[in-house]
């Protein structure tokens, strides 16, 4: 699953945040955003085109917050980034905001590299570990009920089919153990004590790090400025609610974290703003949650409600994170009791208002 799936309320209140740096950091370049704390990109390709990593500067060489998705490519920029801005010092220690491949996807080679220990809270690296076990898998039939039931035509059930199993093939091998990152824990990184902050809903327990001193938050996917994380429910737990998980979480976040921090997030540019975003984010969902409650005065299928929740056209490319989402709106609904659903005798599920 890729990150950062565009919903078609997420038009960033760009006049309520402020972007401090003119321009990102150029190959194996960096930018400091901070007292020794470095922003460097990966590439990724596609329409995100990289994600930001950050360097820490430490005792013996550079903790690592995040590692871009696995493969030669991005190794090859690795080793740009320690022949330039990183100064051929190592690497001390890999903390992975949590399991996607474009976070996690280098931990594997950086760790064995420099014998260094992944940091991570425990439920990612358990999630990526289980789904790097099912590369080579077929779809199982569970998975392919769950996308009947949301109204796939048979033509998308075998592009599924195909590309099942593909999660692993983005991961270097991950390495044999970690050490586990909790919310609230205070970890030292670079001589000064970052607090582990907790969010949920994108995936099942993303590390975001907070310096108070510094006021930097390193939100990863948690909070983005420019585009909204995908918030999907999986064959795996077609009964969960993450979307609540993530509402929670982002409510949760601004409670408790300073408004005046420079957030340093995994996709766009470090920004300042993030109580407005939050709120933003927030209230984009709901208004797509009121929405779709209209649209289901009369009976809907998973797949019929992709207009009121995304500005662009569902192709093939996209099918399943908009499916995901959708299911993880409607679920939300029924979590609130604001919407029923029901299987017809083919098996596909319909949605209506409560």
């Amino acid at each position: 699953m890729r990150d950062g799936f565009q919903d078609a309320q997420d038009e960033a209140p760009r006049a309520r945040l402020h972007y401090p740096f003119a321009e990102g950091p150029q190959d194996g370049q960096a930018v400091d955003v901070a007292p020794g704390v470095k922003w460097l990109r990966m590439p990724l390709g596609g329409s995100l085109a990289f994600i930001n990593v950050w360097a820490i500067e430490e005792d013996g060489g550079w903790a690592i917050v995040d590692t871009g998705m696995g493969g030669s490519t991005t190794r090859q920029a690795w080793r740009a980034a320690f022949a330039g801005a990183l100064g051929e010092k190592p690497v001390t220690r890999v903390f992975v905001t949590h399991m996607h491949p474009d976070h996690i996807g280098m931990a594997g080679w950086l760790t064995r590299k420099f014998q260094c220990r992944l940091w991570i809270s425990r439920l990612e690296f358990l999630m990526c570990r289980s789904l790097a076990a099912d590369t080579g898998r077929e779809a199982p039939e569970d998975a392919l009920k769950f996308y009947r039931a949301a109204g796939w035509e048979e033509e998308a059930l075998e592009d599924y089919r195909a590309r099942f199993g593909g999660f692993g093939k983005a991961l270097h091998a991950l390495p044999d153990s970690f050490r586990r990152l909790s919310d609230r824990d205070l970890v030292e990184i670079g001589g000064r004590p970052w607090e582990v902050v907790v969010g949920s809903g994108h995936s099942p327990e993303h590390v975001c790090l907070w310096q108070k001193d510094l006021k930097l938050f390193i939100s990863g996917d948690q909070v983005l400025p420019k585009i909204s994380s995908n918030v999907s429910v999986f064959p795996t737990e077609p009964d969960g609610d993450p979307l609540t998980e993530w509402l929670t979480s982002l409510a949760a976040i601004k409670a408790r974290v300073s408004d005046d921090v420079l957030v340093l997030p995994a996709h766009n540019e470090p920004f300042n703003g993030l109580h407005a975003r939050i709120d933003h984010l927030i209230g984009g969902h709901e208004r797509g949650l009121a929405r779709l409650r209209e649209l289901i005065a009369e009976p809907k299928r998973a797949v019929d409600v992709f207009p009121v929740l995304f500005r662009r056209k569902i192709d093939h490319h996209v099918l399943g994170m908009a499916t995901g989402e959708s299911l993880a709106h409607l679920n939300c609904l029924l979590t609130r009791g604001e919407a029923v659903r029901e299987a017809d005798e083919a098996g596909v599920v319909w949605y209506r208002a409560a």
